[in-house]
Protein backbone atom coordinates (compact mmCIF):
# COMPACT_ATOMS: atom_id res chain seq x y z
CA UNK A 1 0.00 0.00 0.00
CA UNK A 2 1.44 3.34 -1.09
CA UNK A 3 0.90 6.22 1.33
CA UNK A 4 0.97 9.98 0.94
CA UNK A 5 1.80 11.37 4.40
CA UNK A 6 0.49 14.89 5.00
CA UNK A 7 2.06 16.54 8.06
CA UNK A 8 5.22 14.46 7.99
CA UNK A 9 7.46 16.49 10.32
CA UNK A 10 5.18 16.67 13.38
CA UNK A 11 5.37 14.24 16.27
CA UNK A 12 2.65 12.03 14.82
CA UNK A 13 4.00 12.24 11.29
CA UNK A 14 7.36 11.00 12.52
CA UNK A 15 5.62 8.21 14.43
CA UNK A 16 3.84 7.08 11.24
CA UNK A 17 7.16 7.04 9.36
CA UNK A 18 8.69 4.87 12.09
CA UNK A 19 5.75 2.45 12.12
CA UNK A 20 5.61 2.25 8.32
CA UNK A 21 9.29 1.28 8.23
CA UNK A 22 8.40 -1.79 10.32
CA UNK A 23 5.46 -2.84 8.12
CA UNK A 24 6.32 -4.58 4.81
CA UNK A 25 2.83 -3.77 3.48
CA UNK A 26 3.36 0.00 3.78
CA UNK A 27 5.42 2.29 1.56
CA UNK A 28 5.43 6.04 2.11
CA UNK A 29 5.92 7.32 -1.43
CA UNK A 30 5.60 11.06 -0.68
CA UNK A 31 5.60 13.32 2.36
CA UNK A 32 4.28 16.86 2.76
CA UNK A 33 5.26 19.50 5.32
CA UNK A 34 5.95 23.25 5.11
CA UNK A 35 8.81 22.61 7.54
CA UNK A 36 10.99 20.68 5.11
CA UNK A 37 14.24 22.54 4.41
CA UNK A 38 13.89 21.90 0.68
CA UNK A 39 11.86 19.93 -1.83
CA UNK A 40 13.01 16.54 -3.12
CA UNK A 41 11.38 13.76 -5.15
CA UNK A 42 9.62 12.48 -2.04
CA UNK A 43 9.49 15.55 0.26
CA UNK A 44 7.25 18.50 -0.62
CA UNK A 45 6.35 21.81 0.97
CA UNK A 46 2.73 21.54 -0.19
CA UNK A 47 0.34 19.06 -1.78
CA UNK A 48 0.78 20.74 -5.15
CA UNK A 49 4.25 19.25 -5.44
CA UNK A 50 3.03 15.65 -5.18
CA UNK A 51 3.22 13.70 -8.43
CA UNK A 52 3.46 10.02 -7.46
CA UNK A 53 0.54 7.62 -7.36
CA UNK A 54 -0.61 6.81 -3.83
CA UNK A 55 -3.33 4.45 -2.60
CA UNK A 56 -4.28 6.51 0.46
CA UNK A 57 -3.44 9.75 2.26
CA UNK A 58 -2.76 9.91 6.02
CA UNK A 59 -3.18 13.40 7.43
CA UNK A 60 -1.51 14.43 10.69
CA UNK A 61 -1.09 18.12 9.81
CA UNK A 62 -3.45 20.79 11.17
CA UNK A 63 -7.20 21.28 10.84
CA UNK A 64 -6.56 24.57 8.97
CA UNK A 65 -5.44 22.45 5.98
CA UNK A 66 -8.76 20.60 5.77
CA UNK A 67 -10.22 22.35 2.72
CA UNK A 68 -7.04 22.15 0.65
CA UNK A 69 -6.57 18.51 1.63
CA UNK A 70 -10.13 17.53 0.71
CA UNK A 71 -9.84 19.31 -2.65
CA UNK A 72 -6.58 17.51 -3.43
CA UNK A 73 -7.90 14.07 -2.47
CA UNK A 74 -11.10 14.60 -4.48
CA UNK A 75 -9.09 15.67 -7.54
CA UNK A 76 -6.90 12.55 -7.26
CA UNK A 77 -9.70 10.19 -6.13
CA UNK A 78 -7.62 9.41 -3.06
CA UNK A 79 -9.04 7.89 0.15
CA UNK A 80 -7.96 10.03 3.11
CA UNK A 81 -7.46 9.41 6.83
CA UNK A 82 -8.09 12.68 8.71
CA UNK A 83 -6.31 12.39 12.06
CA UNK A 84 -6.46 16.07 13.02
CA UNK A 85 -8.95 17.54 15.50
CA UNK A 86 -10.34 20.98 16.29
CA UNK A 87 -12.12 21.48 12.95
CA UNK A 88 -14.46 24.44 12.57
CA UNK A 89 -18.02 23.84 11.40
CA UNK A 90 -16.98 24.93 7.91
CA UNK A 91 -14.11 22.45 7.91
CA UNK A 92 -16.39 19.68 9.15
CA UNK A 93 -18.71 20.47 6.23
CA UNK A 94 -15.76 20.13 3.84
CA UNK A 95 -15.11 16.65 5.20
CA UNK A 96 -18.76 15.65 4.88
CA UNK A 97 -19.01 16.96 1.32
CA UNK A 98 -15.81 15.19 0.31
CA UNK A 99 -17.14 11.92 1.73
CA UNK A 100 -19.89 11.98 -0.88
CA UNK A 101 -17.21 11.62 -3.56
CA UNK A 102 -14.30 9.73 -1.95
CA UNK A 103 -13.78 7.48 1.10
CA UNK A 104 -13.00 9.72 4.12
CA UNK A 105 -12.01 8.46 7.56
CA UNK A 106 -12.33 11.06 10.31
CA UNK A 107 -11.90 10.42 14.00
CA UNK A 108 -11.19 12.53 17.07
CA UNK A 109 -8.91 9.71 18.23
CA UNK A 110 -7.09 7.03 16.26
CA UNK A 111 -6.97 4.51 19.12
CA UNK A 112 -8.86 1.22 18.92
CA UNK A 113 -9.05 1.33 22.71
CA UNK A 114 -10.96 4.62 22.58
CA UNK A 115 -13.41 3.06 20.12
CA UNK A 116 -14.04 0.31 22.68
CA UNK A 117 -14.40 2.97 25.38
CA UNK A 118 -17.12 4.66 23.30
CA UNK A 119 -19.05 1.40 23.19
CA UNK A 120 -18.73 0.89 26.94
CA UNK A 121 -19.81 4.49 27.63
CA UNK A 122 -22.99 4.04 25.58
CA UNK A 123 -23.88 0.79 27.30
CA UNK A 124 -23.28 2.20 30.78
CA UNK A 125 -25.21 5.41 30.09
CA UNK A 126 -28.14 3.40 28.76
CA UNK A 127 -28.10 1.05 31.75
CA UNK A 128 -28.14 3.98 34.21
CA UNK A 129 -30.38 6.60 32.56
CA UNK A 130 -30.61 8.79 35.68
CA UNK A 131 -26.95 8.65 36.71
CA UNK A 132 -24.64 11.67 36.74
CA UNK A 133 -21.94 11.52 34.08
CA UNK A 134 -18.66 13.43 34.06
CA UNK A 135 -15.83 13.18 31.53
CA UNK A 136 -12.26 14.14 32.43
CA UNK A 137 -9.53 14.44 29.81
CA UNK A 138 -5.80 15.08 30.36
CA UNK A 139 -3.26 16.12 27.73
CA UNK A 140 0.16 17.74 27.38
CA UNK A 141 0.46 21.49 27.89
CA UNK A 142 0.96 22.21 24.18
CA UNK A 143 -2.42 20.87 23.05
CA UNK A 144 -4.49 23.57 21.35
CA UNK A 145 -8.11 22.38 21.33
CA UNK A 146 -10.28 22.28 24.46
CA UNK A 147 -11.95 19.96 25.12
CA UNK A 148 -10.15 17.25 23.21
CA UNK A 149 -11.78 15.75 20.14
CA UNK A 150 -11.80 12.45 22.00
CA UNK A 151 -13.72 13.88 24.96
CA UNK A 152 -16.32 15.22 22.53
CA UNK A 153 -16.53 11.81 20.84
CA UNK A 154 -17.19 10.18 24.20
CA UNK A 155 -19.77 12.80 25.14
CA UNK A 156 -21.54 12.28 21.81
CA UNK A 157 -21.57 8.52 22.45
CA UNK A 158 -23.39 9.17 25.72
CA UNK A 159 -25.70 11.69 24.05
CA UNK A 160 -26.69 9.08 21.46
CA UNK A 161 -28.55 7.21 24.24
CA UNK A 162 -29.55 10.38 26.14
CA UNK A 163 -31.13 12.73 23.66
CA UNK A 164 -31.72 15.48 26.24
CA UNK A 165 -28.08 15.54 27.35
CA UNK A 166 -26.25 18.86 27.24
CA UNK A 167 -22.48 19.35 27.33
CA UNK A 168 -21.08 21.66 30.01
CA UNK A 169 -17.43 22.33 29.23
CA UNK A 170 -15.79 23.26 32.52
CA UNK A 171 -17.74 24.86 35.34
CA UNK A 172 -17.63 28.64 35.43
CA UNK A 173 -20.54 29.52 37.74
CA UNK A 174 -22.12 28.53 41.01
CA UNK A 175 -25.19 26.31 40.90
CA UNK A 176 -26.13 22.70 41.39
CA UNK A 177 -25.65 20.12 38.68
CA UNK A 178 -28.58 19.80 36.28
CA UNK A 179 -29.95 16.35 35.45
CA UNK A 180 -29.30 16.68 31.70
CA UNK A 181 -25.73 17.91 32.17
CA UNK A 182 -22.67 16.00 30.99
CA UNK A 183 -19.64 17.72 32.48
CA UNK A 184 -16.44 17.77 30.43
CA UNK A 185 -13.23 18.83 32.18
CA UNK A 186 -9.85 19.47 30.53
CA UNK A 187 -6.48 19.24 32.26
CA UNK A 188 -3.26 20.36 30.55
CA UNK A 189 0.08 19.41 32.07
CA UNK A 190 3.59 18.35 31.18
CA UNK A 191 4.03 15.68 28.51
CA UNK A 192 0.78 13.82 29.20
CA UNK A 193 -0.01 11.75 26.08
CA UNK A 194 -3.72 11.43 26.76
CA UNK A 195 -6.00 10.08 29.47
CA UNK A 196 -9.80 9.93 29.20
CA UNK A 197 -12.03 8.97 32.08
CA UNK A 198 -15.81 8.62 32.23
CA UNK A 199 -17.46 8.60 35.66
CA UNK A 200 -21.06 7.36 35.93
CA UNK A 201 -22.59 7.80 39.40
CA UNK A 202 -26.12 6.63 40.22
CA UNK A 203 -26.09 7.68 43.87
CA UNK A 204 -25.76 4.11 45.08
CA UNK A 205 -22.89 2.97 42.91
CA UNK A 206 -20.22 4.47 40.65
CA UNK A 207 -18.72 3.12 37.45
CA UNK A 208 -15.40 4.53 36.22
CA UNK A 209 -14.17 3.73 32.71
CA UNK A 210 -10.68 4.92 31.84
CA UNK A 211 -8.28 4.83 28.88
CA UNK A 212 -4.64 5.85 29.16
CA UNK A 213 -2.43 6.35 26.13
CA UNK A 214 1.09 5.31 27.11
CA UNK A 215 2.75 6.35 23.88
CA UNK A 216 1.79 8.35 20.78
CA UNK A 217 2.81 5.35 18.70
CA UNK A 218 -0.65 3.87 19.30
CA UNK A 219 -2.18 6.68 17.22
CA UNK A 220 0.18 5.89 14.36
CA UNK A 221 -0.84 2.23 14.65
CA UNK A 222 -4.49 3.27 14.42
CA UNK A 223 -3.85 5.46 11.38
CA UNK A 224 -2.19 2.60 9.53
CA UNK A 225 -4.98 0.18 10.47
CA UNK A 226 -7.51 2.73 9.20
CA UNK A 227 -5.53 3.26 5.98
CA UNK A 228 -5.55 -0.46 5.20
CA UNK A 229 -9.29 -0.56 5.89
CA UNK A 230 -10.08 2.50 3.77
CA UNK A 231 -8.39 1.33 0.56
CA UNK A 232 -11.21 -1.25 0.27
CA UNK A 233 -14.15 1.08 0.94
CA UNK A 234 -16.48 3.03 -1.37
CA UNK A 235 -17.12 6.75 -0.94
CA UNK A 236 -18.49 7.60 2.48
CA UNK A 237 -17.60 8.90 5.94
CA UNK A 238 -15.99 6.35 8.26
CA UNK A 239 -14.56 6.23 11.77
CA UNK A 240 -12.92 3.73 14.12
CA UNK A 241 -16.27 2.17 14.99
CA UNK A 242 -16.46 1.00 11.37
CA UNK A 243 -13.02 -0.60 11.69
CA UNK A 244 -14.20 -2.45 14.81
Amino acid sequence: MKVLLHGATGRMGRAVIEKAAQDPEIEIVEMVSPDFAEETDTKHLSLQGCVKEADVCIDFSNHASTEALMNYCIAHKLPVIVCTTGQTEEEKNCIEEASKIIPVFSSGNMSLGIAVLQDLAKRAAAAFPDADIEIIEKHHNQKLDVPSGTALMLACAVQSVREAAEFVIGRHENGKRRKEEIGIHSIRMGNEVGTHEIIIASGTETITIKHEAETRALFADGAIIAAKFMTKQPAGLYNMQDVL
